[in-house]
């Protein structure tokens, strides 16, 4: 079953490597994380399986990578600089700050119980500014983007001519986000600095609605796909109230964490809301002609957006599975799906005797040229191979001294625990067979 408790997933994650408490040994600092050997690899999966499946498995999409800095002029047109905050509380008893929209009884104080005790809500902007250049001053003044998407809409010319793309079509980024959360929670599904995976998928007026209804069900799908079980999974079309200034329709994937359903990623209607935006404050045309009808017109604009960290922790949640065994053991297993596991394969030799760790080193060359392999040879091969379970590696290959005379080793299967014996010849095909890629 899934992780009914955030600090199986927190203390599994400390205790192996996914992820670490930020500058912890100067006492960590508040709503940052650093991601170790098997989390970079593991965060680095889920990117790439995003981007497999928006960008390389697709012919209307291309990639971009724009600046995380930019001028407060961006923020202007897109409506951050004037509508991204929070409405945030206080609590004159605790004097605790809390986000309004967040409380499930906005007359009652979850940290102390007191009654009637907060302050008047007042909005707080969530932009991160800086200073650009020597110079301090309004001249000089920058911003951390808090969204990936803006680089997108002001690139939208550029890539519409250099990629020779033409509506509908999509603009796909992965990139680092700042938001300046008074409120960060729940280890790293709220943080100061996250990575998103956003794509604006430009589209003509009048196919909007059916592309918003195609982007809810892909993104639905994929998320199944890569191992999430349907039944922790809804899609939460937002009330009138909750939708953001430039969208006429947003839907959330939401995902049942510890805490309750919460958004993993939000499908919105952005209209032709940011590119007309830009267009007035920057002077410049962001529109589309279609040689075709003889049209000219600004594209209505599609966006699924995606927080890399906070799937992370969902498909960890997911995954995680406490096993009893006939023997009374059990066993901690994380059932990542194999493209999604940080590493796909263990090569564990039985001994670390010199007759037998060079066959194993080459065992383990054959598998990198193509997998992220662990290679492993402390301890028994029972504590190891429950390590391996542990950390979510698909296949354990063992080395052993029959290995030096059948040329053949044994393949174990994570989930099942079986084990078959495979010629080293024919090892890349079984392992790509099982892992299925």
């Amino acid at each position: 079953m899934a992780a009914t408790d955030l600090e199986q997933i927190v203390s599994l994650c400390k205790r192996r490597g996914f992820v670490y408490q930020s500058a912890e040994i100067y006492g960590g600092f508040r709503s940052t994380y650093d991601y170790g050997p098997l989390g970079s690899l593991l965060l680095r999966n889920v990117k790439d399986a995003w981007l497999r499946a928006m960008v390389q498995q697709r012919d209307d999409v291309v990639l971009i990578d724009a600046a995380i800095l930019s001028p407060p002029q961006v923020w202007q047109a897109s409506g951050h600089l004037a509508n991204f905050s929070d409405p945030l509380v206080d609590c004159t008893s605790c004097k605790q700050r809390f986000r309004l929209d967040k409380l499930d009884d906005p007359d009652t104080c979850p940290n102390c119980g007191e009654k009637n005790s907060f302050t008047e809500a007042r909005e707080f902007n969530l932009m991160f500014k800086t200073q650009a250049g020597p110079v301090e001053g309004t001249g000089a003044d920058a911003y951390l983007r808090p969204e990936t998407a803006q680089g997108m809409f002001t690139n939208f010319t550029q890539v519409l001519q250099t990629s020779r793309k033409k509506p509908p079509f999509g603009i796909a980024q992965v990139g680092k986000s700042f938001r300046n959360e008074i409120t960060p929670q729940n280890w790293i599904f709220r943080t100061r600095e996250f990575e998103q995976m956003e794509m604006e998928f430009f589209v003509p007026p009048a196919e909007s609605e059916q592309w918003y209804e195609y982007w809810c069900n892909e993104r639905m799908n994929w998320y199944i796909e890569h191992g999430i079980p349907a039944d922790m999974l809804m899609l939460r079309p937002h009330d009138d109230d909750e939708l953001s200034h430039y969208s006429t329709g947003t839907s959330d994937v939401e995902f049942k964490f510890p805490w309750g359903f919460d958004e993993l990623e939000g499908i919105a209607q952005r209209t032709d809301f940011d590119l007309k935006a830009h267009a007035a404050v920057s002077g410049e045309k962001l529109d589309y002609f279609d040689p075709h009808t003889n049209e000219r017109y600004v594209p209505y604009v599609i966006e699924p957006a995606a927080g890399a960290t906070r799937t992370m922790a969902a498909f960890l949640l997911a995954a995680y599975d406490e096993e009893e065994l006939e023997n009374g053991e059990t066993r901690t297993v994380l059932r990542l799906h194999p493209r999604l596991a940080p590493y796909k394969v263990a090569v564990l030799p039985l001994s670390k005797k010199e007759t037998l760790t060079p066959l194993a080193h080459e065992v383990r060359k054959l598998l990198a040229d193509r997998y992220m392999v662990d290679y492993d040879e402390t301890q028994n091969i029972g504590k190891r191979y429950r390590r391996q379970d542990e950390i979510g590696t698909p296949l354990a290959v063992t080395v052993d001294f029959d290995s030096l005379d059948d040329n053949a080793v044994t393949v174990r299967d994570r989930d099942t625990m079986e084990q078959v014996r495979v010629p080293i010849d024919q090892l890349l095909a079984t392992v790509s067979d099982q892992l299925g890629f």
